[in-house]
């Protein structure tokens, strides 16, 4: 009995050993002094109140351009959003991303894979194989199936696969920012192209008011009350009109042609009825930056991802350093000849484990660490800077907005008296009690303020647009993720 137990014992000391030693060496894995040194800013740290139960800000909705109530911005967008190669590139991102990351779930799984090799060999009778078999030609048949399954003990596979899902899910991100940037490109592009049509209605009507005060200077002057200067005068305002309303048409094309470019489709912009400012409803939008909203920026959700997947890359690194334990099995048939091949005898099989660990790599695994450490630091810094650009985007929307409404209204009052100092001019004029000098420089303050009114009112519908796409364009990260989305400081 004792004897038999240390029979045992001693044919159990190669095994014993080969296990003690590879824990030994698993403990001697040095990554000391290597790890991230970026930190995540959160919404304290940029002056933002995280608690949002007290912001009366409207929720975007997914389409917030339809509140504009214009059918052809709506269409434009449809169009866009379905033809865009912009957004074809970041959909093709989207679909390699999540590629990888099945490629990366497969290494979880045990692998199989069945082999059938025919072949017609001449055996070397000057090598190991002796007569009758050294220096004969053989046929070889192989029919055999082999598995293997690598056991995630210190989760290389694991942590490689999250790596890759936060990779996917930042690209979905990216896709649906690229989406919400296409939607608000188009929208502040149409409201530009109704900018210039105002202005040009503007410059039309400055055209035919300088028509008519050329006939009064020309009855004028044949009745002798003015002489050929105020003609002249009168004269040059003319042409200047007609330069402003070509430049306009020229800038009125332009626009058209980087709508369609947008849109992905040629001229599409011709068959349409030129849009007017005074026919887009605005859209109401407190001017508030609640973190929660924020928090919902595709743009910055991405970032996140990235942060996610860059700590997944660190863990995954610091896998390497540990053994990779494999199973491997085989089982079929092997034979000289190819009628042997499936004939009892030619049945072979095999199973075992494999372990294998870096013992010295010349510090390639710790250059490793370091790297993905720095890739991890990038990562943060760059979701950082993206909350700060976010940040100072939706304030800049918010402060516009609220000046815009302000000058609106002082530039009402203006136009309304400098139009009643240009029709008193004009009245003196004609009772001749002026000159005309005063009326140019009436008309001049007029034609200013028109001008004004038209931009202010173009730039309070791109401020909406500005301010719906700096708090996320209604983007809501989508109910079947590949994976859970990440905790991030601003949500």
């Amino acid at each position: 009995m004792t004897d038999s137990l240390a029979v045992r014992a001693v044919r159990r000391t190669p095994v014993v050993a080969a296990a003690l030693l590879v824990v030994a060496l698993a403990g001697c894995a040095d990554m000391a002094g290597i790890g991230s040194q970026a930190r995540l800013r959160d919404a304290s740290s940029l002056g933002i109140a995280p608690d949002s139960a007290a912001v009366p800000v409207s929720r975007l909705d997914g389409q917030w351009w339809l509140a504009f109530g214009d059918s052809q911005l709506n269409s434009l967008i449809d169009q866009a959003v379905a033809g865009n190669p912009n957004l074809q590139v970041a959909q093709a991102r989207l679909a390699r991303a999540q590629a990888s990351a099945d490629i990366a779930g497969a290494a979880l799984k045990p692998q199989v894979k069945g082999d059938l090799d025919l072949n017609r060999q001449k055996f070397n009778s000057n090598y190991i194989y002796p007569a009758p078999l050294g220096g004969s030609t053989q046929n070889i048949g192989l029919l055999q199936l082999s598995a293997s399954w690598e056991l995630d003990f210190f989760g290389k596979n694991r942590t490689a696969l999250d790596t890759a899902i936060g990779a996917a899910n930042a690209a979905a991100a990216d896709a649906d920012a690229a989406r919400v940037l296409l939607a608000s490109n188009v929208a502040r592009s149409y409201f530009q192209w109704a900018r210039l049509n105002d202005q040009l209605t503007v410059a039309q009507r400055t055209l035919a008011q300088r028509d008519e005060t050329l006939k009064l200077v020309r009855d004028r002057v044949s009745a002798g009350l003015d002489t050929r200067l105020e003609l002249r005068q009168s004269e040059g305002g003319l042409p200047e009109a007609r330069q402003q309303i070509e430049s306009l048409n020229e800038q009125i094309a332009l626009q058209q042609h980087a709508l369609d470019a947008l849109v992905a489709q040629p001229n599409v912009t011709a068959s349409l009825k030129p849009p007017v400012l005074a026919g887009v409803k605005p859209m109401a939008l407190q001017a508030n930056i609640p973190a929660d909203l924020l928090g919902r920026r595709a743009d910055i959700a991405a970032a996140r991802w990235r942060v996610e997947a860059a700590t997944s890359d660190v863990a995954n690194a610091k896998t390497l350093f540990y053994p990779n334990v494999n199973l491997t099995a085989f089982a079929g048939f092997q034979s000289l000849g190819f009628g042997k091949l499936l004939k009892s005898g030619s049945e072979q099989w095999g199973v075992g484990p494999a372990i294998s660990l870096p013992i010295f790599e010349g510090g390639k695994l710790r250059a490793n660490l370091r790297g993905k450490s720095a890739d991890l630091d990038v990562a943060i810094e760059s979701y950082n800077a993206t909350v700060i650009d976010a940040v100072r985007d939706a304030a800049d929307q918010v402060t516009s907005a609220q000046s815009i409404t302000r000058q609106q209204a002082e530039q009402r009052a203006a136009q309304t008296a400098a139009e009643g100092a240009y029709d008193i001019a004009v009245q003196r004029y004609r009772a001749g009690l002026g000159n005309y000098l005063n009326v140019l420089t009436a008309e001049t303050s007029v034609l200013a303020q028109r001008r004004l009114a038209v931009d202010l009112a173009a730039r309070a519908l791109d401020t909406q647009v500005g301010l719906a796409r700096a708090l996320g364009g209604g983007w809501q990260p989508p109910a079947t993720a590949t994976a859970s989305a990440p905790s991030a400081p601003l949500d």
